[in-house]
């Protein structure tokens, strides 16, 4: 069983992934104290754990975007500060958490697939998200407890009862369909905190079931934002991410908008702590496009703006419902390009919509071409059950549709676009251990991605590179000088790259050891002193033992008269 952290980590943002957080990596929670459930303590004492709640494993795992990831921490932490263990080995778990997405095909049948094997354990089965929400009548939930999205902040009433052999679903919606943002929370990446600013959207796209699940536009107030950066960068958290289905639609639902909500956020962030700015929807960022580009040109916000196109075709984002052109979404490019020197820009294609002919593929074509986009997302369509779209006659074939995207794959391979780091130095976060399980992974102002030697350098720093190397991918960087330095855990630095659930776990229990023993009130005298005077009052009570009886002079109080 591996026991959830009580201070300081487990480990993705949006597309861009963080690897497993290494050995020692401080265990950045908000974790509330809370008495320990009567529950474990019985366990304690007596040994059983037969369907206790509180005291068995959990194995959580999640599909999906970082909104999907930010609920996961939540989830993680409201489990932990109840008393349950996380664990990452399947067969040790309990009971069995699984946090779904609806976006595409293959992500739900990868939820499906695990719920198979997790059937055949006869163990447990809890599913959130996106799925379960969106589809919550369907057969597949047989003997399945289900979570929906606008009740993460239940997910231990709805383990416990799955425990106790109890099938339940939560899936009740309401107008104020947002949980706290103050809820416990184990940070996937300890460095980088997750913020939802607003859940549901305003489109109505013919392709999308995740508005079936996530529901209208509801946004957070700024000053519950605010506050969660805050508490955030309080406990050391290098970027503060923004996440929601669409975040420049934030705050039409109450009153405001983005722009207005980075006015009050960036003020926060100093030093060299960094925000970056989530998707946004091309109609919501024309309106306020000259804010978005002041903020974007901030010292403390990341040059890197997610702007999904989905389609270069005028009438296949008219069958999509997207709500605005080829032309709008090129004027924002070109407008935050002019005005954001080497601004990532990454973008989303679907490609083999049911509409889209040959010819409306070479406009989508073109426009990738013309633009070069440093991060581009492609995807073979997929008909979503319940949506417009899944109605729609297809007039491509499923072959031409493989053609397409390998086309598209193919020329965002044929180009490089980093080239204008080679030979710059650059002020890198050091944010994660790279794919490659050895380098150290940092991050430009421009969200590049930089490797690193690690006997250079260590998690949480921010330091000067030289960059020596440019790929598709990523650029190579050699440490030159330190801004600000990592921290350390039990007397190294956090430069080692992954390794097992349970050798971090034992680091942590090792910590929380020390802490306990540091903060405990000492007796300073010698263990041997100690052990003397015990030594002594023996001998001496076995002296007393042994003499004759009588021997004690009568005292005062026991004489008669």
């Amino acid at each position: 069983m591996e026991a959830c952290p009580k201070e300081g980590g487990i480990d993705d943002i949006e597309e861009l992934s963080f690897a497993d957080r290494p050995q020692g990596a401080p265990t950045s929670t908000t974790l509330n104290p809370r008495a320990e459930p009567r529950a474990k303590r019985q366990f304690k004492k007596d040994g059983r754990a037969e369907n206790i709640p509180g005291v068995q494993t959990v194995y959580l795992k999640t599909w999906g975007c970082s909104h999907n990831v930010s609920d996961s921490e939540y989830m993680a932490g409201l489990l932990c500060d109840y008393g349950y263990g996380l664990t990452e080995d399947f067969g040790a778990a309990d009971v069995y958490l699984f946090n779904s997405c609806t976006v595409k095909g293959p992500s739900q049948d990868a939820v499906m697939n695990l719920i198979n094997d997790a059937k055949k354990t006869g163990k447990p089965i809890v599913v959130s998200g996106c799925v379960p929400q969106g589809q919550p009548s369907s057969k597949m939930w047989d003997g399945v407890s289900l979570v929906g999205v606008q009740q993460i902040d239940r997910v231990v009433e709805v383990v416990e009862e799955a425990l106790k052999g109890n099938t339940v679903r939560f899936l009740k919606k309401s107008k104020n369909n947002k949980p706290s943002l103050d809820l416990p929370k184990i940070r996937k990446n300890p460095f980088v905190e997750i913020i939802p600013i607003n859940v549901g959207c305003l489109n109505s796209c013919t392709y999308c079931k995740t508005k079936h699940a996530r529901g209208h536009l509801a946004s957070w107030t700024s000053e519950e934002i605010c506050q969660r950066v805050r508490t955030s960068l309080d406990e050391g958290v290098m970027a503060v991410f923004m996440t929601s289905e669409d975040t420049g639609a934030y705050g039409r639902d109450i009153g405001t908008n983005l722009p207005a909500l980075l006015a009050d956020m960036l003020p926060l962030f100093t030093g060299h702590a960094m925000l970056r700015i989530g998707m946004t929807n091309p109609p919501y960022i024309l309106e306020h496009l000259d804010q978005i580009v002041h903020a974007l040109n901030s010292p403390n916000v990341f040059k890197f703006l997610h702007i999904p196109v989905q389609a270069g075709s005028n009438s296949v984002l008219a069958a999509m419902q997207r709500g605005y052109t080829v032309e709008q979404f090129q004027h924002v490019v070109d407008t935050v390009r002019a005005h954001v020197p080497h601004v990532t820009i990454a973008t989303d294609i679907i490609a083999g919509f049911p509409t889209e002919s040959e010819q409306d593929f070479e406009e989508t074509f073109r426009l990738v071409g013309r633009n070069r986009f440093p991060v581009l997302f492609t995807n073979q369509f997929y008909a979503r059950p319940g949506t417009p779209a899944a109605r729609m006659k297809r007039v491509a074939s499923a072959r031409d549709v493989k053609q397409r995207t390998k086309r598209l794959v193919d020329l965002f391979h044929s180009f490089s676009s980093f080239d204008f780091l080679r030979d710059t130095e650059q002020t890198v976060w050091v944010l994660e251990v790279a794919p490659d399980n050895h380098h150290l992974g940092g991050r430009t102002e421009h969200f590049v991605q930089v490797l690193l030697d690690p006997a250079t350098a260590r998690l949480g720093d921010v330091v000067r590179c030289a960059i020596t190397d440019v790929h598709k991918f990523h650029v190579v960087g050699r440490v030159v000088a330190h801004l600000q330095r990592g921290p350390k855990v039990a007397g190294r630095s956090l430069t080692a790259p992954r390794t097992s659930a349970k050798a971090r776990q034992a680091q942590l229990h090792r910590m929380a050891a020390d802490r306990a023993h540091q903060a405990a009130p000492h007796n300073n005298s010698s263990p041997w002193l100690r052990a003397a005077a015990l030594a002594l009052l023996a001998l001496v009570l076995a002296l007393v033992l042994a003499l004759p009886a009588g021997w004690l002079p009568a005292l005062p109080w026991s004489r008669t008269a």
